[in-house]
């Protein structure tokens, strides 16, 4: 009997954990998941204002850590720290991915009218350079749309799920037309549901992507 894949999954905040947890235990529950927290990484991105040196340091001594216990694989489940997982990809001799990377692919499977949605300000800005980079390689042009609503996980973090997926689905209605909307943040994914009640454009979220993908890497 061939063993279970290792996964590493490397959270900056607490709210990502059952999201991608979830995800596992529906689309690969096979999968032996380790979860490493260091929460202060979102809190230091938000002072700093932008991935510094030091923070691309932080997130490969986590990678390093994750490889010397016995990842198969590393998923990073924060989608603000685009850089630095690059630096963790070009590092580890194990698949390493982004939290967005395969909803983006997905995304442009649809269409190039893309709506990016963030409850994080600085998960737009490197989804953004993600989103262009894959359409580049596929020689797309896209258009895209983007909102954020900080308000959201603030009430996620005080435990008001409810209020959460309600600000979420307020980004909605004020959209132009769109080929596909994505969640920028694994935290998003319990307003799914809600939101595609109130638009007839394809919601994608990350988790699921990312864990289908991974289970792909690993099991080639």
């Amino acid at each position: 009997m061939m063993a279970a894949k290792r996964v590493f999954l490397i959270h900056a905040t607490p709210v990502a954990v059952a999201p991608i947890n979830d995800a596992f235990a529906r689309l690969w529950p096979e999968a032996e998941l380790c979860n490493l927290l260091e929460d202060s990484l979102s809190r230091d991105l938000r002072s700093a204002g932008s991935v510094t040196e030091p923070l691309k340091h932080r997130f490969l001594e986590l990678a390093r850590y994750a490889r010397g216990a016995g990842a198969d694989g590393i998923l990073f489940t924060c989608s603000a720290f685009g850089e630095a997982i690059d630096a963790c990809k070009k590092g580890m001799d194990i698949p390493v991915l982004k939290p967005n990377e395969a909803m983006l692919e997905e995304a442009l499977e649809h269409g190039e009218r893309v709506v990016l949605l963030a409850t994080f300000p600085p998960a737009i800005d490197s989804m953004t350079e993600e989103l262009m980079a894959a359409a580049s390689a596929q020689g797309k042009q896209v258009q895209l749309q983007h909102a954020v609503s900080p308000a959201a996980i603030e009430a996620l973090h005080q435990g008001d799920h409810a209020k959460h997926d309600r600000l979420i689905g307020e980004m909605i209605s004020p959209l132009a037309d769109a080929d596909v909307i994505c969640f920028a943040q694994f935290s998003m994914t319990s307003a799914a549901s809600g939101c595609a009640e109130l638009t007839d454009t394809p919601i994608l979220t990350t988790p699921d992507s990312a864990v289908l993908k991974m289970k792909r890497l690993l099991d080639a």
